[in-house]
């Protein structure tokens, strides 16, 4: 099964005009449907709550102040979600609205809530339509533009490809505005300040970023292992095409693989406490594969909340293994021992079955 993130701009979904196109949005809608029912898992991150909300204000000249674009994405947040409700009501799929900041993504226990959500609602068959919480980030905390936005979502969800769909071909070799003979670059391996030098500067009216904000979310992505496609979203039928491995738009490749982007993005963090298991979990862990489970648990070491990076230590102190908690010090203390179904009983509720799960360890 293939996990998609696809990225939306303004000026896609206005077809560059003014206000949102409905035909081209159920065009898209009617992709992103199809793939759903091949048991593809989609998540959109979204453009347009601004040319939304100047829609539904009837266009009204408010300068170029933060508070009145904050304004106009609280007013045409809503209308935009109504107008995706309403299209993929029409092939019976539900959608959820999820906005982010920079601050969600940058704090580990907002980051690990963000998971977890994005990733029940794909389990449920619900497609997520992401975007920046506009109506409230400021420029401390605001990812920027949803480009970048796109490639965080990707990384957050272990995505195997993210397609950010604009007004042009790709990343061309001079910019079109100048030289409509500019030719298509097709493959990125790497990309480079060359690369950047020739996405130049701001794109179109309508959108917040150029090709310049695309190559840095393809970077983003490609560092965490995951393959990115800058198309033209006025293509027929271009993300069936895309997947099908036709050869449209700028393909970027990924650094490394998944699995090694996740062990090196780990053991970059600092460990705020440590996991002493039994000699059970520990050759369960040392074959590979496997999460650390409570019951393996003899020791917890340190004071930490959910989300903290903690070692994993054999018996006898030898360090084994390094990954994210889902749970704090405090719940780990009350449940280590105890086998996984009698978490929920202990404490409450639960993050889930593991202690450390599998796709946030890494061995030493």
């Amino acid at each position: 099964m293939r996990r998609i993130v696809l990225k939306l701009g303004s000026s896609v979904l206005t077809a560059g005009s003014e206000k949102l196109n409905r035909q081209r949005m159920l065009e898209l809608v009617r992709q992103v449907a199809a793939l759903h029912a091949r048991g593809c898992e989609v998540v959109v991150v979204s453009s347009g709550a601004q040319s939304a909300g100047r829609e539904q204000l009837n266009f009204p000249d408010l300068g170029k102040s933060l508070p009145a674009k904050q304004m106009l994405c609280a007013v045409g947040q809503s209308h935009l979600m109504r107008v995706y409700e309403d299209l993929f009501d029409i092939f019976g799929i539900i959608v959820a609205q999820i906005l982010l900041t920079r601050d969600d993504l940058s704090n580990r226990l907002r980051y690990l809530n963000a998971r977890d959500t994005l990733g029940t609602l794909i389990e449920r068959k619900i497609v997520p339509i992401v975007n920046e919480n506009d109506s409230i980030a400021t420029e401390e905390i605001r990812v920027g533009d949803n480009d970048t936005l796109s490639a965080l979502v990707a990384s957050l969800v272990d995505a195997d490809v993210l397609i950010i769909l604009t007004d042009q071909p790709g990343i061309l070799t001079e910019d079109p505005r100048r030289n409509p003979a500019a030719a298509l670059i097709e493959d990125i391996e790497t990309i480079s300040e060359e690369h950047y030098a020739l996405a130049g500067g701001a794109g179109s009216a309508i959108g917040t970023g150029g090709m310049v904000t695309k190559l840095q979310a393809a970077q983003i992505a490609s560092r965490s292992g995951i393959r990115t496609i800058i198309a033209s979203g006025s293509e027929d039928d271009v993300i069936r095409r895309i997947l099908a491995g036709e050869k449209i738009g700028t393909h970027i490749e990924a650094a490394h693989s998944r699995s090694d982007s996740r062990k090196r993005w780990l053991l970059t963090e600092r460990a705020q406490g440590a996991l002493v298991v039994d000699a059970g979990a520990e050759r369960v862990l040392l074959r590979g594969g496997a999460s650390l489970l409570p019951v393996g648990i003899r020791e917890v070491r340190g004071d930490f909340e959910r989300g903290a990076a903690l070692l994993v230590l054999a018996a006898g102190g030898k360090e084994i293994a390094q990954g994210l908690s889902n749970y704090s010090s405090a719940d780990l203390r009350q449940i280590r021992g105890m086998k996984s179904h009698e978490i929920a009983e202990k404490l409450g509720y639960s993050y889930g079955d593991a202690a450390l799960h599998r796709n946030n360890l890494a061995l030493l």
